[in-house]
Order: structure tokens, then C-alpha cells, then sequence
């Protein structure tokens, strides 16, 4: 086989690249407790302290800039109820909410294969 053909056949059987809206989903649905706040949201809203609550070992810091960030990619709406007192509720928006299907299909295999 000349090393054309050879260059030939890798190219033929090569890995495909990997497509730009799965490299961007799972770089910000990768990034550590992002899946999990959002599996935390998958019942309904919840105030800051429940969501840490359910995530158990997470600071307030990092859940802190992981709900901006999740709201600021239009998967998280934060609410505010001036009161007295004020209370700060989050809920999936309608983007989150299209991911619940997927979560759940994920924690199946996760139960089944892990």
C-alpha cells in the first residue's frame, strides 16, 4: 500500500469532528455542579438555601456564580419577591425545562451503567 492509499484510508476512517453545539453544551453542562443544580430544579423552584441544601458539600460562592451562570445562559430564572421579607426563588426556565428530559434519561443510565 503506497503511503497516498495509507493517508487515503485514515482520512476514510478518521473520527469526525466533534460538533460545535455538543462541544458547547457540555462546556457549560460539564462544568462541575451545573448538572447538579439543575437536576435540584428539576422538581420545582427552590430558594438559594434549598438548593444548597440538596447539593450537600457545595459553597455559597461557587453556587453563587454557578446560578449567574446558569441564568445568564438562559437555563435558571432567579426571581425576586421584595416581601418583607425578600425572598430570592430559582426555577429552570423554558430552556432548562426542554433539558429534564435529557437529566432524567441521563440519571437512568447513570443508575444502569455506573
Amino acid at each position: 500500500m503506497t503511503s497516498e492509499a495509507a493517508a487515503a484510508q485514515l482520512t476514510e476512517h478518521s473520527v469526525p469532528q466533534c460538533d460545535a453545539a455538543l462541544s458547547q453544551a457540555f462546556a457549560l453542562l460539564g462544568k462541575r455542579w451545573n448538572g447538579m443544580i439543575l437536576g435540584s430544579l428539576m422538581t420545582g423552584p427552590a430558594g438559594f438555601s434549598e438548593i444548597r441544601r440538596a447539593l450537600e458539600t457545595i459553597s455559597d460562592s461557587v453556587l453563587s456564580d454557578r446560578l449567574s451562570e446558569l441564568a445568564a445562559a438562559g437555563l435558571v430564572v432567579r426571581e425576586v419577591d421584595e416581601g418583607p421579607p425578600v425572598a430570592v426563588r430559582y426555577h429552570l426556565a423554558e430552556s432548562g425545562v426542554a433539558l429534564v428530559p435529557v437529566l432524567r434519561d441521563l440519571m437512568d443510565w447513570a443508575r444502569e451503567n455506573l
